[in-house]
C-alpha cells in the first residue's frame, strides 16, 4: 500500500514539518558530495549502540559524542529511497499533528519520539557497532500521534494489483495499524533468526508506541 494523501486539510502552515523535511534533504545533498568520506560521516553522526552503552567506546565526559548522535542520526539517510519514503510519510501525517500541538510542542514531540525510538532499538542490540540513521523513528512517533488524534481520518492509498493499480480510501486507523503490524512481524522475525543490520524495526515500533502514548492526554482533553 502506497499512501497518497490523507483527507484532513491542514489548518495552518506546517512550518516545522517543512523545516524538518528541508533539513533532511539538505543533509542528504551534503552526503552526496562526500564520496569516499560518506562512511566516516555516517559513523560519526549515526547512532551506534555500542558507543553509547560501552564506556570503553566513548569517554564518559565526552557528552557530545555520547548524546549528540541521538539527534544528528535523525537527519542522516542511507539512500534516495530511504529519504523519499520517510519524507513522504512525514508530509502526509505531520501537518495535522503539528496543527493540533502547535509549533513548539510539535518540534519537541518529534525529537522526543526520535530519541525514544533510538533507545528502544539500542536496547534490542546494545552491542551493535552498526550506525543507525534516518528519521523513521521520529516519523513513526508522528504516525502514532496521528493514530490517536485523528481516528476518523482516511488515507487515500494506491494499491498495486499485479499490473493494475487501484486507488482506495482506507480508514487511517486501519492503514496505520497494518503498518505497525508489519513492523512488529519484521522485528520479531529479525530477532528470532538473529539477523544483524538492515532496517531498525524496533525503532519504528518504539517511536509509534511512544508517539501514541504521549498524545493520549491531548485526545482526552479535546474530548472534554
Amino acid at each position: 500500500m502506497i499512501p497518497l494523501r490523507d483527507t484532513i486539510p491542514a489548518q495552518s502552515f506546517p512550518l516545522v514539518t517543512l523545516t524538518c523535511i528541508g533539513l533532511n534533504v539538505l543533509v542528504f545533498v551534503y552526503e552526496l558530495g562526500l564520496g569516499a568520506r560518506l562512511g566516516q560521516f555516517i559513523a560519526v553522526y549515526g547512532f551506534v549502540p555500542a558507543r553509547y552503552f560501552s564506556l570503553s567506546e566513548t569517554e564518559p565526559w565526552n557528552l557530545l559524542a555520547r548524546f549528540g548522535p541521538q539527534f544528528s542520526a535523525m537527519f542522516v539517510h542511507g539512500g534516495w529511497l530511504h529519504l523519499i519514503g520517510n519524507m513522504w510519510m512525514l508530509w502526509i501525517f505531520g501537518d495535522n499533528v503539528e496543527d493540533r500541538l502547535g509549533k513548539g510542542r510539535y518540534l519537541a514531540y518529534y525529537l522526543g519520539c526520535g530519541v525514544a525510538a533510538t533507545y528502544l532499538h539500542a536496547l534490542t542490540a546494545p552491542d551493535s557497532h552498526l550506525p543507525v540513521v534516518g528519521a523513521s523513528g521520529a516519523i513513526a512517533g508522528v504516525m502514532g500521534g496521528y493514530f490517536v488524534l485523528f481516528p476518523r481520518a482516511r488515507v487515500v492509498t494506491l494499491i498495486p494489483i499485479f499490473f493494475f493499480f487501484q486507488v482506495i480510501s482506507v480508514p487511517a486507523v486501519i492503514f496505520l495499524a497494518l503498518w505497525l503490524l508489519v513492523q512488529l512481524v519484521q522485528g520479531l522475525t529479525t530477532m528470532s533468526v538473529n539477523l544483524g543490520g538492515g532496517v531498525a524495526w524496533w525503532a519504528h515500533i518504539g517511536g509509534f508506541v511512544v508517539g501514541a502514548l504521549l498524545l493520549l492526554p491531548v485526545r482526552r482533553s479535546r474530548r472534554r
